[in-house]
């Protein structure tokens, strides 16, 4: 299953935005305008329909129903997300819609102003219902989150915890110790990356890392292994070994890897992790040129292969070079004065014009996400 459609209303910088996505998805525009919040909505509903979450922590965690809420937003300010998930093996549809609004009185406690289920042409959950009408309390709450309501759409609860996100900063791996405080639950940034590694049963450890240890040979200069272990506190700590003139000098621990090895090492473990979506946000980042340029066809190889939906947000000229990526793979975000625009950018004549000249999407797309007075950029010294 994948999300062939996501609608959102007042969401972030959204005050109205419809996007079609398929397998492969790049998410294509100018700094703050959307990216991370098209990715931010999916891991919402995520975090709602997690074990452990639900709608008022998933809101919670976001600094509250204001702090997601565009600031466009006027006469009908509620907050809306629509998603289409489309099942791969021919399948009926499914389609969750969720509104929320917030009391007037009060805490102001953010509670659903609706909540709404079908498969295929059959609609088999509308809220609020009678009860809900009779008890305000249960608005404060999800179907999607609980056990005892989703029986009939399980399916897209279990769909939406299955999605995972991964943005992993190097500094939190190597440097631990100088971050306290419990963190997230979900771990997105990677300071729990090592301990997550450790818990994977051994076999299929084992097998990741020996992939993973096979691709970094080709992109990380000498090094000749790598392997997880612990140190004498039982700490899991991943090992490599380079090539040295001196035996022992050659072995190194995460603390000592380059930023680009740990965010491959963390990108190609997310990638051999599962079959479910995989969201990544600028995985170019302190990777060369030449191994950004081959990231395309290694996310088309194993999407198909897993039949895996992957949806990345992006700048990398590099990455966008691959002639393979296709206009209806990429979403274009415009930045708005009320509220950014998002549109495919196969549906523009221009870029499809391009493409059909054999350019590719870096060519046909990027130039038109410059901010419009990039030739005035300066700081004055």
């Amino acid at each position: 299953m994948r999300i062939s459609k996501i609608v959102l209303k007042n969401w972030r910088n959204f005050r109205s935005a419809e996007v079609e996505l398929g397998d492969r998805v790049f998410l294509v525009g100018p700094n703050a305008s959307g990216k991370s919040n098209v990715l931010d909505a999916i891991r919402f509903l995520r975090d709602v329909a997690k074990a452990g979450g639900g709608l008022q922590p998933a809101l919670a965690g976001r600094g509250g129903l204001s702090k997601v809420r565009c600031l466009a937003a006027r006469k009908d300010p509620d907050v809306e997300i629509d998603v289409t998930l489309t099942d791969g093996d021919g399948g009926e549809d499914w389609r969750y819609a969720i509104g929320i609004t917030q009391g007037v009185r009060g805490h102001r406690q953010p509670y659903i102003r609706y909540e709404k289920v079908w498969r295929g042409e059959k609609q088999i959950l509308n809220r609020p219902d009678s009860q809900d009408q009779k008890d305000d309390e249960r608005k404060t709450q999800t179907h999607l989150e609980q056990i005892s309501a989703n029986t009939n759409f399980r399916a897209i609860a279990k769909f939406f915890e299955s999605i995972r996100y991964l943005h992993l900063v190097p500094q939190l791996l190597k440097h631990a110790d100088y971050y306290q405080g419990s963190g997230t639950v979900e771990d997105p940034y990677g300071r729990n990356f090592l301990e997550m590694i450790a818990k994977t049963p051994e076999k299929t450890r084992r097998s990741r890392l020996k992939k993973i240890e096979a691709a970094l040979r080709h992109a990380v200069p000498q090094l000749r292994a790598l392997t997880d272990t612990k140190d004498e506190a039982g700490v899991p700590h991943l090992e490599a070994i380079y090539e040295h003139w001196r035996p022992n000098a050659g072995r190194q621990r995460e603390d000592q890897f380059s930023d680009g090895t740990i965010r491959l090492i963390g990108l190609f473990w997310s990638l051999l992790d599962g079959d479910a979506p995989l969201l990544l946000e600028e995985p170019e980042l302190s990777l060369h040129s030449s191994i950004v340029a081959k990231l395309p066809g290694l996310f088309h190889k194993l999407g198909r292969r897993k039949k895996r939906q992957l949806i990345v947000s992006t700048h990398s000229w590099d990455l966008l070079s691959e002639k393979g990526i296709g206009g209806e793979e990429v979403v274009i975000l415009q930045p708005d004065k009320n509220g950014a625009k998002a549109v495919l950018a196969s549906s523009i004549s221009e870029v499809g014009d391009l493409l059909d000249a054999d350019l590719s999407i870096a060519d046909a797309v990027l130039p038109r996400t410059a901010p419009e007075q990039i030739s005035l950029f300066d700081l004055a010294v």
